[in-house]
């Protein structure tokens, strides 16, 4: 299947929580064609799971026609649609005796010890995900402090419900969450949190996990440099030695809100073929995902890909919505180019530099070591010394927190010779109408 390019290609296939190039590929796409997903919840309907690998359930990596190392990814996003029909989450607690190094990667039974176990469901609650072999509770998470939200027909609100409520939706939890067929989680929604009714919340979706796949196999929440950090000295199989060995990672797991629909993603390809993977789509999300977790749900999305030759990205770029940008770094308005260039007169400036906006996506372990990484992908991609990108960003964009505690978004205005020098230059014109 993987070596007939299709102009079209549909996915619902989906790994057991980890990305790196041993995976079975979907299918491959044609450069310039369009894929087309539907996937189920990431991070608690795996968590709870102990057959996962990894945090999420995110699909199998899909092959780009003339994809290649050092060339670059571009993903347009052209729809994210929500089809669960409520979702529960909140801040987790993790169950002593059910992992090792790491509660989302190596599962065991408290019980009888089987590693990774298949599991059942008996019944609903915290209780309810039973080994196979023994009959404990397997699970490795619990809530903290959860709740149940339940979504008006078209998507658009979500009120957090009651004990009643919760309960109704336990019951009917697959069905609730609208799991794909080949989805292997169990859904969330039988834990049946109720903390926090009444709540009303505006939804605005969007793709938490998508990105290219790393040069090594990671569990796909830790394609991170925050999240990557707890494979630093694990004693599992995904275990490394060091910061340098998460220098092939790819930042799929990025939680922006502003990966929606309209943005578009430019991503690094580490791997033949490119390897794109999608998943954890959010009904809505605060900035920096608070609680660590956020609305999970089961979702389409409708993608448009291509390949630029040759640009060495070190991490992902994101063209947000205008909308999402900083005010300071939104294109030039006919205005503000013709006030602009009467100051350049005055002050005899030779030329007035056009510029156009990107971000760029940096992560580590903290927010400052993530603005820290994001500074060096921006100097690194246009020749710039920290100085010169940490000035652009200050007066023609900013920093943005995606995820607590190490995703931002860095946003500038940048020179149109240097995006053209890039190659992204067209991309870049195409997403804003320059």
């Amino acid at each position: 299947m993987s070596q007939q390019v299709q102009e079209e290609l549909d996915v619902d296939v989906f790994t057991l929580g980890l990305v790196g190039p041993e995976q079975e590929w979907a299918g491959t796409v044609a450069d310039g064609g369009t894929v087309r997903t539907h996937t189920p919840p990431a991070c608690w309907g795996p968590m709870i799971t102990p057959e996962f690998r990894g945090g999420h359930e995110v699909t199998r990596p899909i092959r780009v026609e003339n994809a290649e190392p050092g060339d670059a990814l571009v993903v347009e996003i052209n729809d994210v649609e929500v089809t669960s029909l409520a979702t529960s989450t909140g801040s987790m607690a993790e169950r002593e005796g059910a992992f090792g190094d790491d509660p989302f990667v190596d599962h065991v039974c408290p019980e009888c010890g089987t590693e990774w176990p298949d599991s059942i469901v008996e019944g609903t609650g915290e209780e309810s995900i039973r080994c196979a072999e023994c009959g404990a509770n397997a699970s490795s998470f619990g809530f903290e402090y959860g709740y149940t939200v339940a979504f008006d027909d078209d998507h658009t609100v979500g009120v957090t419900v009651g004990r009643d409520g919760a309960d109704m939706l336990a019951d009917d939890a697959r069905e609730a969450m609208q799991l794909p067929d080949n989805s292997r989680q169990h859904p969330i929604l039988l834990y049946g949190p109720d903390e926090m009714p009444g709540a009303l919340g505006r939804l605005r979706p969007f793709i938490g996990n998508i990105g290219t796949t790393p040069g090594e196999e990671y569990p796909d929440s830790h394609n991170a440099g925050d999240f990557g950090q707890f494979l630093i000295g694990a004693e599992h199989d995904w275990g490394v030695e060091d910061e340098a060995a998460l220098e092939s990672r790819t930042d799929g797991h990025m939680d922006s809100n502003d990966v929606r629909a309209g943005a578009t993603l430019i991503c690094p390809v580490r791997i033949e073929g490119g390897g794109l993977y999608v998943g954890d789509l959010h009904a809505n999300q605060g900035d920096g995902e608070l609680s660590l977790h956020t609305t999970d749900v089961s979702g389409k999305t409708e993608l448009e890909v291509s390949v630029v030759k040759d640009v060495n990205l070190d991490g992902p770029l994101l063209l947000p919505n205008e909308e999402d940008l900083p005010h300071i770094a939104k294109p030039y308005t006919d205005a503000e180019r013709e006030a602009g260039a009467a100051v350049a007169d005055e002050y005899d400036v030779d030329e007035l530099a056009d510029a156009a906006p990107v971000q760029f996506i940096g992560s580590g372990a903290t927010i400052n070591e993530a603005t820290e990484n994001a500074f060096d992908r921006a100097g690194n991609l246009l020749g710039m010394t920290e100085g010169e990108v940490r000035g652009r960003c200050t007066f023609t964009g900013g920093v943005e927190i995606a995820r607590l505690p190490g995703v931002v978004q860095l946003s500038m205005l940048v020179p149109m010779d240097l995006l053209e020098e890039t190659g992204l230059a067209e991309t870049v014109r195409a997403t804003y109408d320059l």
